[in-house]
């Protein structure tokens, strides 16, 4: 089909995307009709206002509603009496609401004014952040401050290492005079009636043959890896 005769055949072309071929040089368009000339886009108000002369006549004031203020219970004081009436438990507590009640007062739900008198002309709010220092950024004026910080800090130190004259140094003997060996740890609490338990299991047939496998197993610990030659065998 040729585009001289594309939508002259059958008017339903024209709603077809699949059908609807693009023109050279031009953009797509829609396959949907749009009204006329005359038609206006928008909506339709239905709100009737009288205009400048209305408007300067008089003003369109808002009555004000009365609020109805729900009323609030007192919990604290549900909570107080139901103690003084020797009820400790929540469900009595529970109870004791479901059957009584007790409102606050008008004003007393609200958060009581705490005394303070601000000035008028107070500005509320933070402070500014105080502008960078650009010249002191430009002369390394903070190199050099923590550089003299440093350097007081360093002659510090080593007027507190300098050794007093009369000082004795420590030797190895006196050093071993002072050490005291770490006491064994307490051992482990353990009901009396275990404590006289013997071993209800022994892998070795007699006591000879025990005694000759700890013996070799404590002569090739040497050649084993770990703190009491325990581990294993070291190759390397």
């Amino acid at each position: 089909m040729e585009n001289e005769r594309f939508g002259l055949v059958r008017d339903s072309m024209q709603d077809n995307v699949l059908l609807r071929k693009s023109e050279l040089g031009k953009t797509m368009r829609p396959c949907y009709a749009l009204p006329g000339p005359d038609f206006i886009y928008g909506q339709n108000t239905s709100l009737k206002e009288g205009g400048v002369a209305e408007a300067i006549g008089h003003w369109q004031a808002i009555e004000a509603r009365a609020r109805r203020r729900k009323l609030e219970r007192n919990f604290v004081a549900l909570n107080r009496e139901a103690v003084k009436s020797g009820l400790v438990t929540a469900a009595e507590h529970q109870t004791y609401r479901n059957t009584h009640q007790i409102w606050l007062a008008v004003n007393e739900g609200r958060i009581k004014h705490l005394g303070l008198r601000l000035p008028p002309n107070m500005t509320f709010g933070i402070t500014t952040r105080p502008s960078t220092p650009i010249f002191d950024l430009l002369e390394n004026k903070y190199q050099h401050l923590w550089v003299e910080q440093q350097a007081k800090q360093t002659v510090r130190i080593k007027t507190k290492e300098k050794i007093k004259l009369g000082d004795v140094k420590d030797t190895r003997t006196s050093m071993l005079r002072r050490y005291q060996p770490p006491a064994d740890p307490a051992p482990l609490w353990q009901l009396p009636r275990f404590q006289k338990v013997g071993t209800h299991l022994d892998t070795f047939s007699t006591q000879e043959a025990r005694q000759r496998a700890f013996t070799d197993h404590r002569s090739n610990g040497v050649a084993r890896r770990g703190l009491n030659g325990q581990g294993i065998y070291n190759i390397s």
